[in-house]
């Protein structure tokens, strides 16, 4: 089945006014559809044209793999939606925007797949900072949104129009000082945090509150911003205390690095992170220096169930690789709004936001999917290794 999918790119539309004008055409006046909000394409309630999708991803830029993953996750959905005659009697396309990873673009590619495309929803983002931009357009215009990856608590409480499919950072963080503790049995530990990012932020301090609570000792928190590629001076800072393990919630564009510098001064502690470090890019800029590392996770593609094995086999026919677990969260955030459509059996938001939240053991790919009242899932978190071969699964997390 052929997949009807637009990727768009918003180098040339630089307000949603401009989209709006050059889109639809007709609309004149600026200073009335400035105090309007723009031209807007309501979603067409009972037509028999596509039902439209929308997704704001990072396709370009410093974070284009987390971007691409969930693209593909997406894909696969309305792939499987469209062979089985699509919802509602009409056919699914999956529009996606780049918002090239950056908070000034993100406006723009919400307003754009709202106003221009009519999207009934919008799939997006991965990075919490960007989500967090985002849902707050969402909930002004009342159009349902799910992320699939941002894990910042901040993110849902934006609004009632705004969903996840992941966990949580407070629990992300709780998982691995749990697996810390308990399995690696480490009691001092080091924190290098971005501080130029909510992601990481929110991580690093609920690693601190949880391994704090567990027993363990914190030695030292150093920070670095989104971008450096020089952090020997913070490690040099934290040597000294002697660390068992290094906390790092950080991107993959950084860790790897991190890790590298951190062989060469001599810290030979195991670096743990979260799931912001998944990427095929990790091992390539870590190297043998990453090996050995630990990061809490959604997904493990060695331990899946059968719901997750029927993706990981669509997904290494259509791509010719293992499914990142970025891949099986835009597949379930995805798969969430779809559901929500046919239970809804409306493209009305509205109807779609109420059914998206009374979402109830969706058999999703992540594990079965419950939406609690503030519109996020309680799963247990996954723990990998990172090996020469890639990563591998090591532990499961319960939630406390």
């Amino acid at each position: 089945m052929t997949l009807s999918v637009r990727s768009l790119k918003l180098s040339s539309l630089r307000s949603p006014l401009s989209s709006c004008v050059l889109a639809v055409g007709f609309c004149v006046g600026l200073g009335l559809l400035s105090l309007l909000g723009g031209c807007k394409k309501h979603p067409e309630e009972g037509g028999t044209g596509p039902i439209v999708v929308g997704a704001y991803l990072s396709m370009t830029g410093s974070m284009a793999t987390f971007g691409e993953s969930s693209k593909r996750g997406a894909e696969i959905a309305v792939e499987e939606a469209n062979a089985r005659g699509g919802v509602l009697g009409r056919k699914v396309s999956l529009v996606v925007v780049d918002d090239q990873g950056k908070a000034e673009e993100v406006g723009n590619a919400v307003l754009r797949l709202i106003d221009v495309d009519g999207a009934v929803a919008i799939m997006g983002e991965v990075a919490s900072t960007l989500s967090l931009v985002a849902g707050r357009i969402a909930q002004r215009r009342k159009i349902p949104m799910v992320s699939p990856s941002s894990t910042n608590t901040q993110v849902t409480l934006v609004g009632d129009y705004v969903f996840r499919v992941c966990f949580l950072d407070p629990f992300q963080g709780y998982a691995m000082a749990r697996f810390a503790r308990d399995r690696l049995k480490i009691s001092k530990v080091a924190i290098l945090k971005d501080v130029r990012n909510d992601y990481s932020i929110g991580l690093a301090d609920a690693f601190q509150k949880a391994f704090t609570r567990l027993g363990g000792t914190i030695t030292d928190v150093e920070s670095y911003g989104a971008g450096d590629t020089e952090f020997s001076a913070q490690l040099t800072k934290i040597k000294p205390g002697l660390p068992e393990g290094l906390y790092v919630p950080g991107y993959y564009t950084e860790v790897g690095s991190v890790a590298r510098q951190a062989r060469r001064l001599g810290i030979k502690a195991p670096l743990m992170g979260g799931d912001g470090w998944e990427s095929p890019e990790l091992l390539k800029i870590g190297g043998v220096d990453i090996v050995g590392s630990y990061y809490s996770n959604h997904f493990a593609h060695d331990l899946p169930s059968p719901r997750a094995k029927r993706f990981i086999t669509a997904y290494a026919a259509k791509y010719n690789e293992a499914a990142p677990a970025l891949a099986a969260l835009g597949y379930d955030a995805t798969l969430a709004i779809l559901d929500a459509l046919r239970r809804a059996g409306s493209t009305n938001p509205k109807a779609v936001r109420d059914a998206l939240a009374t979402t109830t053991e969706l058999d999703a790919v992540t594990g079965k999917l419950t939406l609690d009242a503030n519109r996020n899932p309680v799963k247990p978190a996954v723990v990998v290794r990172v090996t020469e071969a890639g990563e591998v699964f090591e532990a499961e997390i319960p939630p406390e």
